[in-house]
């Protein structure tokens, strides 16, 4: 039973250092790991910052139409008041016309 204890402890401290050995990193590993950490890094912030300016840009666009569809729609509801203005005198003469118009027609019966 002892000799079984020594041979796990043995095969277990050999595992040990093989892992060990075999988890150390090179020096070119280690400045190539960083070399490509820090492009990742270079490239994610152009990515935000593209992002930012395209968000920019977007918003100046929605807000020029929407000023641009303000305008629009001021003329067109002073358009709308105008002829809302106006309909009652244009009312009055259609209503007038027909008026005269059954005059007419009842004289020639």
């Amino acid at each position: 039973m002892s000799i079984i204890g020594i041979i796990l402890g043995v095969t277990a401290i050999g595992l040990f250092f093989w892992l060990k050995n075999d988890q150390k990193i090179t020096k070119g590993e280690l400045q190539t790991a960083k070399h490509a950490y820090s492009s990742l890094m270079e490239e994610f912030t152009n990515y935000q910052i593209d992002n930012e300016r395209k968000i920019a840009k977007f918003e100046k666009d929605m807000e020029i139409r929407f000023k641009s569809r303000d305008r629009q729609m001021d003329a067109a509801n002073k358009r709308m008041d105008q002829m809302n203005k106006s309909l009652p005198s244009i009312i009055g003469q259609v209503v007038g016309q027909i008026e005269l118009a059954q005059d007419t027609i009842n004289r020639q019966m």
